[in-house]
């Protein structure tokens, strides 16, 4: 009997701090994708998505949107459209996004494509080469919920950048939380062991 009362308090312990925990993570989540989006910034880095053939998801397709707005409105920022090619893709992430910006009036001299990246690490990573050499202020373009960690995978580079937050999809909000739940968990292990 004491042992079934002392399992029952520990897993009501581990719930309630996965609770507090998970209402940590999403708060900085949220307060990340909130923060003011300077104006004139010399690049920005376009995280790709998934791509269906060679149309972009409706996520993918919200951060070009955002993106595009932003490149009319600063007409010296440079895009730095990062992806490569996934199952399922006719063509790279990377070009899906070049494409949809031209679409969008934005001039192809103003987009550079990184097609070879497989996840954000990677985006950040290999991005990083196209930066101007000159280049002081930069943003990374990704959903609202990815803020946050893609902005700590960018710190780890050595760069400094902010965020320009796309909505995210309503019908993959849940998804996309959860999953990104376990990203930043992931990510912080890994930063402590390494």
């Amino acid at each position: 009997m004491i042992k079934k009362a002392l399992l029952k308090k520990l897993v009501a312990a581990c719930l309630l701090i996965s609770a507090f925990y998970v209402g940590i993570l999403h708060y900085k989540i949220v307060e990340n994708s909130k923060l003011d989006v300077p104006k004139n910034a010399d690049y920005l880095i376009i995280l790709g998505a998934r791509v269906k053939g060679n149309v972009p998801s409706l996520a993918l397709q919200y951060r070009i949107d955002h993106a595009a707005m932003y490149l009319k409105e600063n007409p010296n920022t440079i895009a730095i459209a990062s992806g490569g090619k996934g199952p399922g893709e006719d063509i790279s992430e990377a070009e899906s996004i070049k494409r949809e910006l031209i679409e969008k009036g934005i001039e192809g001299s103003r987009i550079i494509l990184e097609d070879q990246s497989t996840d954000t690490y990677e985006n950040i990573r290999f991005s990083k080469k196209f930066i101007p050499e000159k280049a002081e202020s930069g943003l990374v373009v990704t959903n609202d919920f990815h803020i946050y960690r893609a902005k700590m995978i960018a710190d780890n580079e050595e760069l400094t950048i902010d965020g320009l937050p796309a909505k995210t999809p309503i019908q993959a909000v849940f998804k996309s939380y959860t999953r990104e739940y376990l990203a930043l968990t992931k990510y912080f292990i890994i930063a402590l062991f390494s």
